[in-house]
């Protein structure tokens, strides 16, 4: 732990019973100008500290807060502490997205894996971070995350806000109360969200994917619609295992159906692996004191080396357009930006290495009702590659599913015209053959 640990420890030392009010008039004194925070993704988040934090911004001089998905809106956001006390965003969220397009945050475009390395070199000058009550032997847990903060302890002084309705949870994301700086009181219930509802598109897609899924296997699955009908999809499956940056309530369905058990895996045997859970109170509880569920950091969950350990292998990821040639824009709509680049490219990544693993982009063939094609000629002006056509195994719509590994160019872009929507398929040809990728 840096020395700077030890005066914050003599300095603030409140007691778990204190404010966060009290906490933050003495740690806003202790805060060097230009200093960097970090913030754990999505219910990691110490609410009340960060409340109390922005009631005296005026006090802070460049502060910048680093946080991947934030689900709580807040002024700091919208640049209302600008110069003084700023959000650096490296996932863009459904609270976030709006208010980078305002110009109120700043964004950081960075593979999931890599964040804690880029982290670790701004020097964080700590880690603010919500906890559950500490247990008999004193840990603390961080709850449903383990994200890249994991990776920053005994680095970085971290600093807990202590809530009851954080749930207790296993794994590398737990800290003994000799390496926390300090600690204040919170109440904040956990922000979930339900199940997203599943269409008649989704479930042709889920099926496509869930068909070529061997017992077995060791599944990544995300949330949204798409994940949740190859969850419903799955329901026949046995011994499936989980390796997924996102936990999420298909994935507590699958459990108790019996599909889910883990036992044919080649690490962490018996366990789900997981980074950070979001989903319903069901989930949050499914979590609770559960051995199962073991949150580690994504330094180690979404390490393709990693992920290339377990055979059979199978990465399910959605994408916004797939190009004829095989390049997937999973983050941006045109050039506006709409979300980040999550662990997409670590987990197609992960897959290839995998022994008999398969990776598979998942999308709608159209968008806005049926008026436009998701598979394109070439990719929307200003649209960023997420994933590259070199790393994509195969896309998947409702029309089927495209084998592009290891395919020709003109093989790929057939393939990906008969999972196009066939009201686009001629127009998609013609333009297919212009760009001579069709001879």
């Amino acid at each position: 732990m840096p020395p700077i640990a030890d005066e914050l420890r003599r300095t603030l030392a409140p007691g778990e019973g204190d404010s966060a009010e009290r906490l933050a008039d003495v740690l806003v004194d202790q805060i060097p100008a230009g200093a960097e925070l970090v913030v754990p993704i999505a219910n990691g988040e110490p609410v009340a500290m960060l409340d109390a934090l922005e009631a005296r911004a005026d006090r802070l001089r460049s502060v910048r807060v680093h946080q991947m998905h934030a689900i709580r809106d807040r002024p700091m956001l919208h640049g209302a502490s600008a110069g003084r006390l700023d959000h650096v965003s490296w996932f863009l969220s459904h609270v976030t997205r709006p208010a980078f397009h305002e110009g109120g945050c700043q964004f950081a475009p960075a593979n999931f894996s890599e964040v804690p390395q880029l982290l670790r070199e701004l020097r964080p000058f700590a880690v603010l971070a919500a906890a559950s009550p500490p247990d008999v032997h004193g840990y603390y847990s961080l709850g449903t995350c383990a994200d890249y903060v994991v990776p920053l302890i005994g680095l970085v002084p971290f600093i807990l806000e202590i809530n009851p309705n954080v749930p207790r949870t296993h794994g590398t994301n737990r800290l003994h109360h000799t390496d926390v700086v300090a600690t204040c009181r919170g109440s904040a219930p956990l922000v979930t969200f339900e199940p997203a509802p599943v269409g008649d598109e989704d479930r042709r897609i889920g099926a496509a994917v869930a068909e070529r899924v061997p017992d077995g296997a060791c599944v990544q699955l995300g949330i949204g619609s798409i994940p949740s009908a190859v969850a419903q999809q799955l329901d026949g499956h046995r011994d499936l295992g989980v390796h997924t940056e996102l936990m999420s309530d298909p994935i507590v369905d699958l459990v108790e159906q019996g599909v889910v058990n883990g036992v044919r895996k080649a690490t962490n045997r018996g366990r789900i692996v997981t980074t950070f859970a979001l989903g319903s109170s069901r989930l949050h509880e499914f979590c609770r004191d559960n051995d199962v569920v073991r949150f580690l950091g994504v330094d180690e969950v979404n390490d393709p080396r990693k992920i290339g350990l377990e055979p059979n292998f199978v990465s399910i990821n959605a994408t916004l357009e797939v190009d004829l040639f095989g390049q997937c824009a999973s983050e941006t709509l045109g050039d506006r930006y709409y979300s980040g680049s999550g662990g997409q490219a670590d987990f197609a990544r992960g897959a290839q290495y995998s022994p008999g693993g398969a990776g598979y982009v998942v999308l709608r063939a159209t968008a806005k009702g049926g008026t436009i094609s998701t598979i394109v000629p070439r990719l929307t002006p200003g649209a960023v590659v997420t994933t590259m056509k070199n790393t994509i195994d195969n896309v998947v719509t409702e029309h089927g599913v495209a084998e592009l590994r290891g395919r020709t160019m003109s093989e790929r872009a057939e393939a990906l015209i008969r999972v196009a929507a066939p009201e686009f398929r001629e127009e998609l040809r013609r333009e297919a053959a212009a760009m001579h990728l069709l001879r």
